[in-house]
């Protein structure tokens, strides 16, 4: 089955077409400009995943050679940017970068006063000036474990989170990370590894399995990923936090990424 699109009851496109699933919100004076950027929200979809799946063997692959499609170069050039030596591959920075290029067509169709393009939570936003944006950070049990509030001045354009229990395998054990940064691409990125980072090797308590095991074309290869974290002392937890926090300082002085919020087993830390 090919795109399918659907206007939701409160105004928001959904677009759907094999594993990606988008949200979208514009928001402008005229009506006609909101429907202008749906228009083109659409038939920038139309040939999204027609265009990824030929280079999927090279997005696959640890970093190296640069694709040649426009999704895909945003995806390597987020990997790029924060990779500082970490094994990461372009698909870390897919979500995000999908919902970066129906933004930017949307954008490139019309002016907009708010708009994002939400991929399973993985979230390209652009905001006018004096515009805000909010967004809640709600772990797997439904929790809410904080808030966001973003002006048009703080320069992000784009939320996102990673983590155990979410659509990708993980080598870390954090709960969730959620990154804000410049653009979707690179928070989803840098929310990979942030969460990859959260970790303590070795430890009794986390069962982990290759990943090919548990689904054959993952990216991650061999590589032992997450399963499962029994309940661990806060000691042990703080260990872990304290890890990915400095991996997510280094990349907030480094300058790719704004902020993170990092959560294990019902504890926090921000950076």
């Amino acid at each position: 089955m090919g795109p399918q699109a659907a206007l939701l009851p409160d105004g928001r496109l959904h677009l759907h077409h094999g594993p990606i699933d988008l949200v979208i919100m514009a928001e402008e004076q005229s009506e006609e400009a909101s429907r202008i950027a749906f228009r083109a929200a659409r038939d920038r979809f139309a040939s999204v995943l027609n265009e990824l799946v030929p280079e999927l063997p090279l997005l696959r692959a640890p970093l190296g050679k640069a694709p040649q499609g426009l999704i895909a170069q945003r995806m390597h050039r987020a990997c790029v940017s924060v990779a500082q030596g970490d094994f990461i591959t372009p698909m870390a920075a897919v979500a995000g970068s999908v919902a970066d290029e129906v933004l930017a067509a949307m954008l490139a169709a019309t002016p907009l006063t708010r708009a994002y393009v939400n991929n399973g939570g993985d979230i390209a936003l652009h905001l006018a000036p004096g515009q805000v944006y909010r967004a809640a950070i709600a772990g797997l049990d439904g929790q809410l474990n904080g808030q966001i509030v973003i002006g048009a001045s703080d320069g992000v354009g784009g939320i996102a989170t990673s983590g155990q229990g979410g659509r990708s395998l993980s080598l870390g054990i954090a709960t969730s990370v959620t990154v804000l940064a410049r653009n979707a691409a690179t928070a989803d990125a840098a929310a990979t590894l942030i969460a990859n980072a959260v970790d303590l090797p070795g430890h009794p308590a986390i069962t982990r399995r290759p990943a090919q095991d548990i689904q054959p074309d993952s990216d991650l290869g061999a590589r032992p990923v997450v399963t499962h974290v029994a309940p661990l002392t806060p000691a042990d937890i703080a260990r872990a936090l304290a890890s990915g926090a400095a991996r997510a300082q280094k990349l907030v002085a480094a300058g790719p990424i704004a902020a993170a919020a990092l959560v294990l087993q019902g504890q926090g830390v921000t950076v």
